[in-house]
């Protein structure tokens, strides 16, 4: 399905139902928006990790713009704020009133600012491993020099100077840093899943390359302004979003909840999927 919305055209699908038979009435189901990372990916991982929340909950995922099944359009406008309203005016389209964002990644980054602009809006709010600033960036990079094969190492120098130049290196970059993402790292399955998404070289390029969107944003003074229960979720052996950054975020959202996951790098839904699950469960569902 496409929403025509502002100057593009989202993909979004929706697994759950928003209103469930339970006894005698009907039962209104909070609606979630899957907000996926990259960027350059798309939302298709997320179907099936997420997939046993639909007994509690709508999911509603989507694709930013110029990414996955979404229309593609001028890389300019491949930045953060206008994913931020993109998100808005899909919600608007929907006819939903509030909303429980759950981001991760680059995904968090985008639900955090969209937390802090439409307070009113969110119910509550996920965030995973994710960060409210660009020094995440140099982290990574020490992480990297640290942990990271020659090879790994030559891939990361390549996000950092925005060089992907084709889909196909964009799919070798993942599979060599597969299990730096992943402590359970499996490569068949890791390639099933790439296989069923679709890619996208310029949202990848446009953030990361000097100059890019994520090497100069700076969420944290708009943190304040969130008004929704919080819960942050980090994986300790996380490369590229440490989990110092989760520590941070928790301590600048008032009232959040921080939980790090011990045996985790960044891809939770392949290292703690079913905890994962259980623990995002539990808090949307929690009254208040």
């Amino acid at each position: 399905m496409f929403a025509h919305i502002r100057d593009t055209s989202l993909y979004f699908d929706v697994d759950g139902v928003g209103l469930a038979p339970v006894g005698p009435a009907m039962v209104e189901r909070p609606t979630a928006f899957v907000i996926h990372g990259g960027p350059g990916g798309d939302h298709s991982a997320f179907k099936t990790a997420f997939a046993s929340l639909t007994s509690d909950m709508q999911l509603v995922y989507f694709d930013h713009r110029g990414q996955g099944r979404s229309a593609r359009g001028d890389p300019q406008r491949y930045t953060l704020d206008e994913n931020v309203a993109d998100m808005e005016a899909l919600r608007v389209h929907l006819g939903l009133e509030r909303i429980v964002p759950i981001g991760t990644s680059y995904g968090g980054m985008v639900a955090m600012a969209y937390a802090a602009r439409y307070p009113d809006a969110v119910e509550k709010l996920v965030l995973c491993v994710t960060a409210a600033h660009a020094g995440f960036n140099a982290r990574a990079e020490a992480i990297l020099a640290e942990r990271g094969t020659k090879a790994q190492q030559e891939m990361g120098a390549r996000l950092w100077a925005g060089g992907f130049t084709s889909v196909e290196e964009l799919q070798a970059y993942y599979a060599v840093m597969g299990p730096l993402y992943a402590v359970k790292h499996d490569a068949r399955q890791a390639a099933e899943s790439r296989g069923r998404g679709i890619l996208a070289i310029d949202p990848i390029n446009r953030a990361f390359a000097p100059g890019g969107v994520l090497r100069d944003f700076d969420l944290r003074p708009e943190l304040g302004r969130i008004t929704a229960p919080t819960l942050i979720l980090a994986g300790r052996r996380d490369w590229i979003c440490a989990p110092e950054f989760s520590a941070e975020i928790h301590g600048l959202i008032p009232g959040s909840a921080l939980h790090i996951f011990e045996n985790a790098s960044h891809s939770l839904r392949q290292d703690v999927g079913e905890e994962l699950c259980e623990r995002i469960r539990a808090f949307v569902t929690r009254a208040g």
